[in-house]
């Protein structure tokens, strides 16, 4: 299936986004929070970064040419929001912290990731049969190619001299002790501090 024109300019600026929204704009405010020692704030983005982790896993799958990577890809894009606006005590708390800078930059910066995700995560819908698709027909697909070219200009800028297969091993057990994790919350701690951040 051949890619539209406009397609890897639009994935392209996507990527170039992501990391403003993604990377940049949440160590910003982590920092921030840090100075200016606003622990609810620090608490909801500690559990930004964890989730978010998901997204760097599939950048390495990504660069390995491995299926797995357009379904976690996908994933990530939908428990970001949820991570962010899943607790009932932290967005209590936030809503009644003293108006000030930090609170509207944040404030800012959660709605802008949450309706960046949720588009993304619609657009990026056809992109799963990927994840259908053998590794050395994804790369001969100029559909499912295209989704990989960013992904391989970062290895080429942080990981020059590192074989992409050992990028994709790191990738799978950073993908294995995610799921760990992620099955503990849901079956171990979620019933028994429900939707309360600190277990109160």
């Amino acid at each position: 299936m051949q890619s539209p024109s406009w397609l890897p300019s639009l994935i392209w600026t996507d990527y170039r986004l992501a990391v403003l929204v993604t990377v940049i704009a949440p160590l910003v405010l982590l920092i921030w929070a840090v100075a200016q020692k606003s622990e609810t704030i620090q608490h909801l983005l500690v559990i930004y970064w964890r989730v978010a982790s998901l997204l760097a896993i599939t950048v390495y799958l990504m660069i390995a040419v491995i299926p797995a990577g357009f379904i976690t890809g996908w994933l990530a894009r939908i428990l970001i929001p949820v991570a962010l606006w899943f607790w009932v005590d932290l967005n209590e708390e936030i809503s009644e912290l003293p108006t000030s800078r930090l609170k509207l930059s944040f404030t800012s910066w959660r709605w802008a990731i949450s309706l960046y995700s949720l588009i993304g995560a619609i657009a990026q819908i056809p992109a799963l049969r990927c994840a259908l698709i053998p590794s050395d027909v994804i790369v001969k697909n100029p559909f499912c190619r295209v989704w990989l070219e960013p992904t391989w200009l970062f290895r080429e800028l942080f990981h020059p001299n590192t074989r992409p297969y050992f990028l994709g091993f790191l990738a799978l057990v950073g993908l294995a002790i995610y799921v760990l994790y992620l099955g503990y919350f849901v079956f171990a701690r979620w019933g028994k501090q429900g939707r309360s951040a600190t277990g109160q």
